[in-house]
């Protein structure tokens, strides 16, 4: 009977294993027509149509063949970013969805520029190099398939690091808000905000607009921050955080320590430690945190899949488990820190001097 049970196991797991292969064979095609959709527009059109839209509609609007368009659409109705609906007429059409929203070039959840970015050339080239991390485990995927480090290429490729900006802007538009919602009272007391590696600034402008009695420092390397708009209530600053970091009330840092080995981010933190009071400072950090195996969610692939983007494009970079946070924070002299959950893929950890 045992025997029997295991044959039966094996059989369902082989026929499972069949099918889910394909999506390691097509595994880049999605994110193709992805981008696809992204550079035609669909989302933007579908959007300013305003009612369910026709193949013949849509095809008109994007100065496009209808026989491609209707195979893309199909393609991705399949995955639930678009859906079917029928027009005044009765003919089928075209709607958006949730999900094809974070589509649109514009908008207020667009991930659009942070979909560009990871099927871009550059990122897609280092992906296919990584075996050579784990080969040679100081060689870089990225130095491998550019032959720099990715700081130098994108210092020398400024539309590169336009949209790696762009990318992070994005990205911003919709942690930030979740941030706001979920923690407010993390700029509780404050008066003072330095963003550090604040890239094209958006994170800071939300942060001082959605708290208006921050003072708020925008901090990035000089080439970076000569590139930043003016906004009311935040001063433009160039520097390098490994030197220092400009002094304020808290320290704000997203998205940058999973870029760095454990060393530079204690360095970096200690940096961000000497700028704040000793009273009432505190370094704000916005990243993921790995969970245990058996403590995973909806987002927990995300998660691990940036982590995989880190290890192709840079030297070190990591995302990093409660345990290992609790590493850094305590080599770098904080005396206590929490966590707090905002529902996105990163979570808010603040550490006390």
């Amino acid at each position: 009977m045992e025997g029997k049970q295991r044959e039966t196991k094996w059989c369902e797991e082989k026929e499972q294993a069949e099918a889910s292969i394909w999506k390691y064979v097509f595994g880049f095609t999605e994110m193709a027509v992805v981008k696809c959709a992204i550079e035609l527009g669909i989302a933007d059109v579908i959007e300013s149509h305003g009612s369910p839209m026709t193949l013949s509609e849509l095809s008109s609007a994007l100065a496009c063949a209808s026989s491609p368009l209707y195979r893309i659409m199909r393609f991705l109705m399949h995955r639930g970013i678009f859906k079917e609906e029928l027009t005044a007429h009765g003919s089928p059409g075209y709607v958006q969805t949730a999900l094809s929203r974070r589509l649109m070039r514009y908008g207020e959840h667009s991930m659009a520029a942070f979909i560009m970015l990871n099927s871009s050339q550059m990122v897609t080239t280092s992906l296919h190099c990584l075996s050579a991390r784990v080969l040679a485990n100081e060689t870089s995927p990225f130095e491998v398939a550019h032959g720099e480090d990715a700081w130098s290429f994108l210092e020398a490729n400024p539309a590169q690091s336009q949209l790696v900006n762009e990318a992070m802007a994005s990205d911003a538009r919709v942690v930030v808000p979740a941030i706001i919602h979920n923690c407010s009272e993390v700029f509780d007391g404050l008066g003072s905000l330095v963003d550090v590696g604040g890239g094209n600034g958006t994170t800071l402008q939300m942060l001082v607009k959605a708290f208006p009695w921050l003072r708020g420092i925008h901090f990035d390397l000089p080439h970076v921050v000569s590139n930043a708009a003016a906004f009311h209530g935040v001063e433009h600053v160039g520097g390098d955080m490994f030197q220092s970091v400009p002094k304020a009330d808290a320290a704000f840092l997203m998205w940058i320590l999973h870029d760095w080995g454990d060393k530079e981010c204690i360095q970096i933190l200690k940096k961000c430690r000497e700028a704040i009071s000793e009273e009432k400072g505190k370094v704000i950090i916005v990243e993921a945190v790995i969970e245990e195996e058996g403590k995973m969610d909806e987002l927990s692939d995300a998660r691990l899949a940036l982590d995989m983007a880190m290890m192709a494009h840079t030297d070190a970079g990591k995302e990093r488990t409660l345990k290992e946070w609790e590493f850094l924070l305590e080599k770098a002299g904080f005396a206590r820190y929490t966590v707090k959950s905002i529902h996105a893929v990163q979570s808010v950890i603040e550490a006390f001097p």
